[in-house]
């Protein structure tokens, strides 16, 4: 390592103590929408400074070094953020007009990727505390020869996280834990060349577990350029998955902005578009997510029935269906527990799905695992076709028991999602956590996927045995019985009844 390279504590630590700048006039939900966009307006003019300084020293050649040609990203002039630093006054304004300038000169690529925020409201952000944030960052180089994009998208992550735990409530928006992710990505299994797809992308975790799992597969990353689709309703949260993903080192992909449910953006011809793999945890049982819509709906998503107006739930699973392709086409997605058991119109699409045999798997996970709900959500699988073994089957898991407690909420360990995953891939009963359910049973069950139902916990080894079970109970009762008569004998011969 050369004396100038940083370091991922390094700049784990920098970044954390530019949200410490912050904090006071900045609430912190909303730390994300400044600080993304400074990390990511230094990255692009430090490589930029680098493109230029290679060129010069190849070529002695300043003219050629300034030629659009010989720069991944187009800075105008004025736009720079030697430019924005140099400012002794106004700097919000000169951040505004900077990232614009550059928003414009690369249309095709970064237009809206820096978002909305207020750059130029001095009642929030002082000329003085931008200048300290900017001095902040202009400490650290952040060009390619000094932190290789995978240790800026790594450090990007980290801040990504440390926003999510100190937003608990509003981080279930923007953030899945990330055992989570790779564990469904795991399960789906892309493969380099693959098209993959977030209808709830939030700020690109999934997307970037899917290029994480085929670069450690050994398959050629560059081969799922282009084949990187998401989109994502919230404006700030989905440009920082666009930034996500091009500090990730990612060329080519496509994030657009949008209400899915309502206005899906991928399409082939007047269908909607498939793909390989579609993954998704969207937002728990959202309610008024567009059914008036969805009772004509174009794409004929509705196919298993018209979701209630209270709970998108299979909405989200309905259009996720109508994404895969055929053959190929298989899906992981995040639900609340109640969308395996609701009953009504719930009951009466998630029997469809079931007798189509999309439904795989069934996976029950531990409570209080995501931001902002301390519900046991599930993980369901679908896939468009099935393998020969399982057929008709369904593999239903209670994994509620893998977690580690914390303080705030619980986590799932790696190797405790590795340990589901192997259940999933054997596709075989496991004592007390795993079973493989016929379709017949489920039918005879009416169609329902609570998980107690075909999975039981397992007995406690010091619950006694019946009889004295029974006389212990008794016991307590009686004791129970006495205590209210004497309570009672206090409360009316001493008087406080009379």
């Amino acid at each position: 390592m050369s004396a100038d390279q940083v370091t991922l504590g390094q700049l784990e630590s920098h970044l954390w103590e530019s949200a410490n700048i912050l904090r006071g006039p900045v609430d912190a939900a909303d730390f994300k929408t400044y600080i993304f966009p400074l990390l990511f307006f230094k990255r692009i003019c430090d490589v930029w400074d680098e493109e230029y300084q290679d060129i010069v020293d190849e070529t002695g050649d300043e003219q050629l070094a300034w030629f659009p040609e010989s720069h991944r990203f187009q800075i105008p002039e004025e736009c720079h953020w030697v430019d924005v630093r140099a400012k002794p006054t106004n700097v919000g304004a000169a951040l505004q007009h900077a990232m614009r300038g550059i928003e414009k000169a690369n249309p095709d690529t970064l237009y809206g990727v820096f978002g909305d925020a207020q750059w130029t409201n001095k009642e929030r952000l002082s000329d003085a505390l931008l200048k300290d944030l900017i001095e902040h960052f202009s400490a650290l180089p952040l060009g390619n020869q000094n932190a290789t994009s995978d240790l800026v998208g790594d450090a990007y992550e980290y801040l990504i996280k440390k926003f999510a735990d100190a937003t608990n409530k509003k981080a279930g928006e923007f953030y899945t834990p990330r055992s989570v992710v790779r564990l469904m990505i795991d399960m789906l299994d892309p493969k380099e060349a693959e098209t993959i797809y977030d209808p709830a992308c939030g700020t690109g975790g999934m997307l970037l577990a899917a290029v994480q799992h085929v670069k450690e597969m050994h398959g050629d990353v560059k081969r799922l350029w282009g084949k990187l689709y998401g989109q994502e309703k919230n404006l700030t949260t989905s440009s920082i998955a666009r930034m996500n993903l091009f500090l990730h080192g990612i060329e080519d992909f496509q994030v657009v902005r949008g209400d899915t449910l309502r206005s899906p953006a991928f399409f082939d011809g007047d269908r909607l578009a498939t793909f390989d793999c579609v993954i998704a945890n969207p937002p728990f049982s959202l309610e008024k997510w567009g059914e008036d819509q969805w009772m004509n709906d174009p794409f004929g998503r509705n196919f298993a029935g018209l979701p209630p107006s209270s709970s998108g739930d299979f909405a989200w699973v309905q259009h996720m269906v109508k994404s895969m392709a055929e053959g190929s086409g298989r899906m992981a997605v995040v639900l609340p527990q109640g969308a395996l058991f609701r009953k009504g119109v719930e009951g009466d699409i998630r029997q469809k799905l079931l007798q189509m045999d999309l439904i795989e798997a069934v996976i029950g996970l531990a409570p209080n695992l995501f931001y902002g709900t301390g519900l046991a959500a599930c993980i369901l699988v679908l896939r468009k076709r099935k393998s020969a073994p399982s057929r008709k089957k369904v593999l239903v898991v209670d994994a509620s028991r893998l977690f580690r407690r914390g303080r705030a909420q619980n986590y799932l360990e790696s190797e405790q999602a590795a340990e589901i995953l192997s259940w999933y891939r054997n596709f075989s009963d496991v004592q007390d956590a795993a079973r493989v359910v016929t379709l017949d049973e489920i039918a005879a069950e009416d169609w329902t996927l609570n998980i107690s139902r075909y999975v039981l916990p397992p007995l406690q080894e010091d619950i006694p045995p019946l009889p004295e079970a029974i006389a212990a109970f008794k016991e307590a009762l009686t004791r129970c019985r006495e205590a209210e008569a004497r309570l009672d004998h206090v409360m009316t011969e001493g008087g406080w009844l009379k």
